[in-house]
């Protein structure tokens, strides 16, 4: 599930970026981007409560010091395109 939330996310904030020079109401994209990340965030962290709960301990060990790097970047990255369109110039 985090993984289409996460798709929907970058797809909202690539639309965000283009329609903004042409439509001032690109807001709801950025709104759009910036809660798709956070839903994405918490469906990851609701599968590695289930791991946890399951004490599948091989799946935490395998995938979380690698995907947790990628979500911070991800987030950081959703952040700063969304951000884009608040400080771009019409």
């Amino acid at each position: 599930m985090w993984l289409i939330l996460g798709i929907g996310a970058i797809v909202a904030a690539i639309v965000n970026l283009l329609v903004t020079p042409f439509w001032g109401g690109a807001k709801w994209f950025r709104f759009l981007s910036l809660s798709l990340t956070a839903l994405t965030l918490c469906a990851f962290h609701a599968q590695i409560a289930g791991w946890v709960a399951r004490e599948d301990w091989s799946a935490l060990l395998d995938v979380v010091p690698t995907t947790s790097n990628a979500l911070w970047c991800l987030t950081l990255g959703s952040i700063a395109v969304n951000s884009v369109s608040l400080f771009r110039k019409n």
